[in-house]
């Protein structure tokens, strides 16, 4: 039996200066704005514990230190909140293991690829996972949970993609399918943002990767690709061939996040699900909507 290396490590590129959201960004980062009472982040750090990952490794910019503040102990609001008798498990998502969160700068914005390249010492030699928090997958059990099966049964590479209407493919990353067996798809090719009719498919990637630590390598010696930036699809696409290469179809639902009318769909979206508020919200939303 082949024994493949497990996934421990994700890398969370977070340098991005989030102008679609200003002034709100000014000096928050974007990836603290919550949805609900939970900063967007969070969600992809839990996300990747349910996946068994360990070590949560933030490809960070100027004014990102908040990022890592979230994941800190805060000594003054425990002691206080525990004096006043408050709960304090509303905290336990945000602690981690001492040495479990890892930050690398990417002082200069070249693309995803380049933030992932940024990651390249601490990644080593194991494959890893990327994780965009600007979309967030909800599913049970949750996106990169079903990666990390996938991969146990293939290895290689893999992404994660999701069926959307033809017509909305030009917005995306698209790959060219093979052959597919169940929720697996064997990737032939991919393609950064095709026009409708050149489209190989309806299967956009979504935010969620598993690759093998050569991709490092690709990226090094990488030209500039689109926008004039280091692009990690290229990067993949140079793989294609040399490594397994599949797609694993989400089973749930993707929120973009990176957008004002996606951030709101998905703050809606969980808050009806929540049993402390969902009835309170779904009354209060047909109360605007009559108006």
């Amino acid at each position: 039996m082949n024994v493949r290396k497990p996934i421990r490590k994700a890398v969370f590129p977070v340098a991005g200066m989030g102008t679609r959201f200003l002034p709100a960004t000014k000096a928050i980062p974007k990836e603290l704005l919550p949805i609900v009472d939970r900063p967007l982040i969070q969600y992809a750090v839990d996300e990747a514990r349910e996946a068994g990952i360990e070590q949560m490794i933030f490809v960070t910019g100027r004014g990102k230190t908040a990022i890592v503040e979230h994941f800190d102990i805060a000594y003054e609001l425990e002691t206080t909140m525990a004096e006043r008798g408050k709960d304090l498990s509303v905290l336990d998502p945000t602690r981690a293991t001492p040495g479990d969160i890892i930050t690398v700068r990417q002082q200069v914005p070249m693309g995803l690829g380049h933030a992932i390249w940024c990651a390249r010492a601490i990644v080593g030699d194991e494959p890893f996972a990327i994780m965009l928090p600007d979309e967030l997958m909800v599913g049970e059990p949750g996106c990169m949970k079903q990666m990390v099966e996938a991969y146990n049964e293939v290895g290689g590479n893999l992404i994660s993609v999701l069926e959307v209407p033809p017509e909305e493919v030009f917005a995306y990353g698209v790959i060219t399918p093979g052959e597919q067996k169940g929720a697996l798809t064997e990737v032939k090719g991919l393609v950064e943002k095709p026009k409708v009719e050149d489209a190989p498919s309806n299967k956009i990637v979504s935010g969620r990767y598993i690759l093998q630590p050569e991709v490092m390598r690709t990226l090094e010696g990488q030209e500039k690709g689109a926008g004039g930036e280091i692009q990690l699809t290229d990067a993949m696409a140079k793989m294609i061939g040399d490594q397994p290469f599949h797609a694993v179809t989400f089973e749930g639902r993707r929120y973009d996040c990176g957008s004002k009318i996606g951030f709101i769909e998905a703050t809606l979206a969980l808050a009806l699900e929540r049993e402390d508020m969902g009835a309170e919200v779904r009354a209060m939303a047909k109360r605007l909507l009559a108006d």
